[in-house]
């Protein structure tokens, strides 16, 4: 009975707490992400449009040998607090000469969040990396990612290396340990992070919810 009672209480965790696009019984894949594993293959995307009226695909960057992606919004409050923080990342580790690209990428549907409003905040912001829409909310999906902002280190081999929180606290002044930073650093000498993944804190991702099929 002790054993039938704690599958009983473990398939009720799941069910409670999937998000919403995931199958309730999905068997979590990280550590706190139930689609990836540190290891994967990052999930492709591609001809997302981005602010600057181009259209933009992960097989674009053959040319960089680390990727960073992260999913970020207009609307949330905890993206907007890393916003300075990101566009500091891009100018230490992205710039165009760099090997290391950073792609932003909002799913979000609510009209703040829609892609003229988006060119709008690059502007203001000074965004110099690409800033994409998916419209499908797909991408985010397969990277399984649930909040923005959330952070994935993508290594030469097109293998996910580090995904979660950027740093290790919502404050700016108060963070002392940038972890995309040091996984990236980690990715360029072909090494292993030391920190994988952490648990990503901000605004949940609004997914359009699916409706049963009858």
């Amino acid at each position: 009975m002790k054993t039938i009672s704690a599958c009983t209480f473990m398939i009720c965790a799941i069910v409670m707490f999937a998000p919403s696009h995931q199958n309730i019984l999905t068997v979590q894949a990280g550590e706190y992400n139930q689609v990836l594993s540190i290891g994967d293959e990052a999930p492709m995307w591609s001809d997302l449009p981005g602010t600057d009226g181009e259209k933009h695909s992960l097989a674009d960057l053959k040319d960089k040998s680390i990727v960073v992606v992260v999913f970020t919004c207009n609307s949330c409050p905890y993206a907007v607090d890393y916003e300075d923080r990101i566009v500091s990342f891009s100018k230490k580790y992205a710039t165009s000469d760099s090997d290391v690209a950073l792609i932003a990428i909002n799913v979000n549907k609510i009209d703040e969040d829609l892609l003229p409003l988006m060119k709008v905040k690059a502007d203001e912001k000074g965004f110099t990396f690409p800033y994409l829409f998916d419209e499908s909310q797909k991408v985010a999906k397969d990277f399984g990612a649930g909040n923005t902002p959330e952070f994935f280190v993508i290594d030469r081999d097109r293998k996910i290396v580090y995904m979660g929180a950027m740093d290790d606290d919502t404050d700016a002044e108060k963070a002392q340990v940038n972890y995309v930073e040091l996984a990236v650093d980690a990715a360029r000498e072909g090494k292993k992070p030391e920190t994988t993944e952490t648990i990503p804190i901000g605004c949940r991702i609004r997914f359009v919810r699916e409706r049963k099929k009858s």
